[in-house]
């Protein structure tokens, strides 16, 4: 993010950029500082080796790469300080060891930040310890700055020390709903249950006994957002399709306490074990979940297409009532869809004719739906809509809606059918408040992405004899479609999964912002485009609600309400949801990343056949390449050469070794040469990799990919398909930490109680200062709230 102005002195251009700086630099992360731009003759370029563990490009010369801006910092405007999380070095023994106060170094958990200075009496005791800290000052004389802890999370490498690591260094801060909040949520008991107002059925549109409605989602989700409803008009020669998503604004008053409290969180954050709901468990998985068979209030989009050209003849918009018939997941709905024999708990307690006659109407709406779908993405295709790849995963919820595990999605029609109902109902709410509001809609761009980020792309596909162009959309897309290996279908999924990652991050913007042509999404072929879909986990959705009921006021000729936010205002909200949606990524990239290295930190990599797996080289680098392991969803670099000097060998089996030799890179393959001979590794060659856990005390551990076999690997025992690879990771990690606890627990009740004198004096019947002043000290460490409950314990 930059932005230029000139110095009146020296009439040289200058920008204000926030930045992360390497913890070599002064500046901390995300601090704003005033950058001098060298003149383009000193622009640095970035090399194309792999960086020491990261698996990351490097900076430095390279005439093969296009050089960058590059510059000094002239000037720091605004510190960003934060909380940050921080371990105590190891201690050599010759430093003091008085009661005095300590002054310790201690090693962020983020690389990027410096070290920081703190005092303390616990240095000893905390060395294993993750502990939260702040800065207090910088002095300009010093390298470091100074700072204090604020909290102890626990100790290093325990699951919920390191998922609370994630969250405090992401600046995600997720206490429970408070009293005040609670209450003004509505009541839905046993002894008072929620039943729809009258004064709604009134004012709303009825949809209960003239749509079929259902929904279709992951097995066992719970917070339904959105349903579906598709029927036959006028003989036929019409059709009418429906989008009706969960009206949570009916719930959440623009200005309660629950609406502040969800625009602070602006999402729902999901990690690989858990997630933590932008709204009260009342709405988001009761009151506002279009649950089957239950009244709902819903904000729906109705269209009336031509049944032959699909063309729109109109289109309404406006709260509805609504019951869903059908709570179905996504494999149910594929199979009704492939006329396969399948049993709809709904319809399992009908007799047999009514149970017939309701399954074909079923299967009719779903088979129209498809149909329908087809014709929105051919829509998009010709306007050049891309398809890219993801490792796109899908949450399962355990009884208490926490993720037990991430299940790779396989591909389906059905998938694609919901997703387009989703997106051209996103479209046309976007076009709707636009049109209403000019200079302060909140819609959703995506920018086209710069040229040199296709390098690796392009680059990549041409060493497998595919050519692709990148001029626009539409050209990537069908370029895209036709790099295709009849032989291995991996090779399309990775140039997929290589356009996404050069693609540019779309953002929420206000319209009064933008000029109109910087609308556009490239990603979705669309001119204009929001988030309506999903109010229950995203707050810009519950924005785009209230714009949307504000322009169906205007319409009528009435007062579209509470005054909207104006566009400044507006622009705000959207760069705070788009801080906090890079926050959720990040975070949830960060804790599939730990389940991945707890799963396989326990695991020998010399004896474990987990830890070895197939892989598919998919970019050369000068010092090795880049793999993707698609068993656990795993991407990250394999070296050839060593920091001895050493190259991998390949014998005649194919087994790799590490021997004396050089190495050389080409476009389409890096060749090492010892006395072994050459080994030659080529864009999309299959090769065997060894998975190991590098371990640090003070940062995250990083998995380690060393290559064992430069043929692709065969397992002695049938594999998991892939789609349980990461469900396989998490699952048994969960185990292993809920192993533990019980452990702790068992051993907790194990401890002798207690006398009378012991628990009101805190004295022993046989005297031991040093074990009173440990058992002191241990609770001393303690976060406040653990204290009373291990007092109970102890009593």
């Amino acid at each position: 993010m930059t932005e230029g102005f000139t110095d009146k002195n020296t009439d040289e251009t200058m920008l204000v950029l926030i930045c992360g700086l390497k913890n070599r630099n002064r500046a901390v992360h995300d601090d704003i500082v005033v950058v001098e731009l060298f003149p383009k003759s000193e622009w640095r370029g970035k090399a194309t080796a792999l960086a020491d563990g990261q698996g990351e490009e490097k900076s430095g010369q390279d005439n093969e790469s296009k050089p960058q801006p590059t510059g000094r910092i002239v000037g720091i405007l605004q510190r960003n300080w934060r909380d940050y999380v921080v371990t105590f070095p190891l201690r050599d023994g010759t430093q003091s060891q008085s009661r005095n106060s300590q002054r310790i170094l201690a090693v962020p958990w983020d690389r990027r930040i410096p070290k920081i200075r703190i005092s303390t009496q616990q240095a000893d005791a905390l060395q294993d310890h993750r502990v939260v800290v702040r800065i207090d000052s910088w002095e300009s004389t010093s390298v470091y700055p100074n700072g204090h802890s604020v909290q102890v999370l626990g100790r290093a490498g325990e699951l919920e020390t390191e998922v609370q690591t994630i969250l405090i260094e992401n600046c995600i801060h997720m206490p429970l709903f408070s009293d005040a909040q609670l209450r003004e949520m509505p009541v839905n008991s046993q002894e008072k249950p929620w039943s729809v107002d009258p004064a709604q059925v009134l004012e709303r549109r009825d949809l209960r006994e003239s749509h079929l409605v259902f929904s279709i989602d992951p097995r066992g989700c719970e917070d339904v957002d959105d349903t579906l409803s598709v029927q036959s008009l006028a003989n036929g020669k019409l059709l009418e399709l429906g989008v009706h998503i969960a009206d949570v604004t009916h719930f959440v008053t623009e200005g309660s306490l629950t609406d502040l409290e969800a625009r602070t969180r602006a999402t729902t954050y999901y990690l690989a074990d858990r997630r933590y709901d932008m709204l009260p468990d009342v709405l988001s998985a009761d009151l506002c979940s279009l649950l089957g068979g239950v009244d709902r209030y819903a904000m729906s989009v109705l269209w009336e297409l031509d049944a032959h050209t699909l063309a729109v003849n109109k289109v309404w918009y406006g709260r509805t009532l609504i019951r869903s018939s059908y709570q179905l997941h996504y494999e149910l709905a594929q199979a009704l869809v492939n006329g396969e024999q399948v049993e709809v708990p709904e319809l399992t307690r009908l007799g047999p004719d009514e149970k017939k006659a309701k399954l074909a109407k079923l299967t009719q709406a779903l088979k129209m739906l498809t149909h329908v779908a087809r014709h929105l993405r051919a829509q998009r295709d010709r306007g050049g809509a891309l398809e890219l790849e993801g490792v796109e995963v899908r949450a399962q919820l355990d009884e208490e809606r926490n993720i037990t595990a991430l299940v790779p999605r396989q591909p389906l029609e059905v998938h694609e059918t919901v997703a387009e109902c989703m997106i051209y109902a996103n479209h046309w709410v976007a076009r709707k408040i636009q049109e209403t509001f000019p200079h302060q809609a909140l819609l959703r761009r995506h920018p086209p992405p710069r040229q040199e980020f296709f390098s690796q792309l392009v680059e990549s596909a041409a060493g497998r004899g595919f050519n692709i162009d990148t001029r626009s959309n539409k050209a990537l897309a069908d370029s895209l479609d036709q790099a295709v290996d009849p032989q291995d279908s991996l090779v399309n999924r990775l140039l997929r999964m290589m356009a996404t990652q050069a693609m540019s991050q779309a953002l929420y913007f206000s319209t009064g912002a933008q000029p109109q042509d910087q609308y556009y999404h490239y990603g979705l072929a669309l001119d204009r485009y929001t988030h309506f879909t999903s109010p229950i986990r995203r707050y810009a959705d519950i924005l785009v609600h209230r714009l949307l009921t504000a322009a169906i006021n205007v319409e009528r000729g009435l007062d579209p309400g509470k005054a909207l936010a104006n566009n400044k205002e507006l622009e705000e909200t959207a760069q705070h949801i788009n801080k906090k949606n890079r926050a959720a990524k990040r975070a949830q990239k960060l804790s599939i990343e730990l389940f991945q290295c707890l799963y396989f930190k326990e695991r020998d990599p010399q004896t474990d056949q987990h830890c070895v797996a197939d892989a598919v080289i998919y970019s050369v680098r000068i010092n090795g390449v880049l793999v993707f392991v698609p068993e656990y969803g795993i991407r990250g670099p394999v070296y050839m050469k060593n920091r001895e000097g050493q190259v991998v060998a390949a014998g005649q089996d194919g087994s790799c070794k590490w021997q004396s030799g050089s190495v050389r890179r080409y476009t389409d393959r890096i060749t090492t040469t010892s006395t072994a001979g050459t080994t030659s590794f080529r864009l999309f060659d299959h090769i065997t990799v060894r998975i190991s856990v590098r371990s640090t005390n003070c940062h995250a551990d990083s998995l380690n990919l060393e290559v064992i076999s430069n043929k692709p690997h065969h397992a002695t025992e049938p594999q998991q398909p892939r789609s349980q690879g990461r469900c396989r990771l998490v699952e048994e990690v969960v185990r292993l930490a809920e192993e533990a606890y019980q452990q702790a627990q068992e051993k907790a009740a194990q401890c002798p109680k207690l006398s009378k004198e012991e628990r009101e004096f805190s004295q022993s019947k046989t005297p031991n200062l040093y074990s009173l002043l440990e058992e002191v000290r241990e609770l001393a460490l303690m976060d406040l709230e653990m204290v009373p409950q291990v007092c109970a314990i102890k009593a």
